[in-house]
């Protein structure tokens, strides 16, 4: 082959490969969709993201395929997603807990929160509640606050393990109050939930999803929540806020993450969608019936909301000086 035979062929072939590219973007997706999620199934997570990627599935007639890859309190997961190809077809369900407190908690990380990941869209909210038994003489915060001053580090507060939002809202509100309280790690929601029903514990910080069913049927009652407005599923619960403490709010949150690098046209395509979906009703009353609030904006706004709660979960840990290894 002569040089010009080359360089037309060199030429063609570049070409060819620009144009495959451009109609790889323009048409995505040409194939499943991976949606990881770093926990286990059956948890709120897991739920939403499954309500998500069905209804993506149903109405753009995409092929979102959940996967559960739990593991380090949702590191596992999230790291396959900081390494997968930034071309679209694996994306994750970040959290607070492994997006904005697992960095300040764990001395290694296999990934960088802020640099390994493209945001795309949040999805939803979840406020943390305090809970005692529905026969419980704390009938306020206010209550609870003056007994644990009158007593304190005897009040034992549940959560549903280390470096949950539920424990750091505890140590949040103890120092906004005053206050000292013992810290009780579960391994779990379900068994913190059980030891306050049964007694064995006074109190209970824990998500509205983990909650909802206790104060459903009676068993709880919820002196607040952490959101910064009242929860539309429980709206004669008082915020924290509300309560003496301008400001406070501690919420579980959910929304959509690519690797780094992700084209910016597939995640307009893929904040468009969820937005969309989002939107609907009948999404919209799913998530309320679990506690969670409906979430939305652009993936700018998404990408500033997690360095801005990156930021405020680093200075609590600092100050209260937690870690986990």
């Amino acid at each position: 082959m002569n040089r010009r035979d080359f360089l037309q062929t060199t030429a063609f072939a570049s070409l060819a490969q620009a144009a495959g590219m451009a109609y790889a973007q323009g048409d995505w997706p040409q194939r499943p969709v991976k949606l990881v999620v770093p926990f286990t199934p059956g948890g709120g997570t897991d739920a939403t993201s499954r309500l998500i990627a069905e209804r993506l599935t149903s109405l753009e007639r995409w092929t979102v395929v959940v996967d559960n890859k739990p593991g380090a309190a949702g590191n596992i997961g999230l790291d396959a997603v900081a390494k997968a190809a930034p071309d679209g077809y694996t994306i994750g369900m970040g959290q607070t807990s492994n997006l904005t407190i697992n960095p300040w908690l764990y001395s290694k990380m296999p990934f960088e929160a802020l640099k390994d990941f493209s945001p795309i869209a949040e999805v939803a909210s979840q406020p943390v509640v305090l809970a005692v038994r529905a026969d419980s003489p704390l009938r306020t915060l206010a209550d609870f606050i003056k007994a644990a001053k009158a007593k304190p580090g005897e009040f034992s507060i549940a959560q549903a393990g280390n470096g949950t939002v539920g424990h750091l809202a505890g140590e949040m509100l103890a120092r906004r109050a005053g206050i000292k309280v013992m810290q009780v790690p579960y391994k779990g929601a379900g068994p913190a939930m059980n030891d306050l029903i049964s007694g064995q514990i006074a109190l209970y910080f824990g998500s509205s999803v983990s909650v909802m069913s206790q104060l459903s049927n009676g068993r709880a009652r919820a002196l607040a929540v952490t959101s910064a407005k009242r929860l539309p599923a429980l709206p004669n619960v008082p915020t924290v806020a509300e309560q003496g403490f301008a400001g406070f709010e501690a919420t579980t949150w959910v929304g959509l993450v690519g690797p780094a690098g992700l084209p910016a046209d597939v995640v307009n395509r893929i904040n468009a969608a969820v937005v969309k979906t989002v939107a609907r009703k009948d999404v919209q009353d799913k998530l309320a019936q679990e506690g969670s609030v409906p979430a939305s904006g652009t993936p700018q706004q998404f990408d500033a909301y997690i360095r801005a709660e990156h930021a405020k979960w680093g200075a609590l840990i600092r100050e209260a000086d937690i870690k986990l290894d």
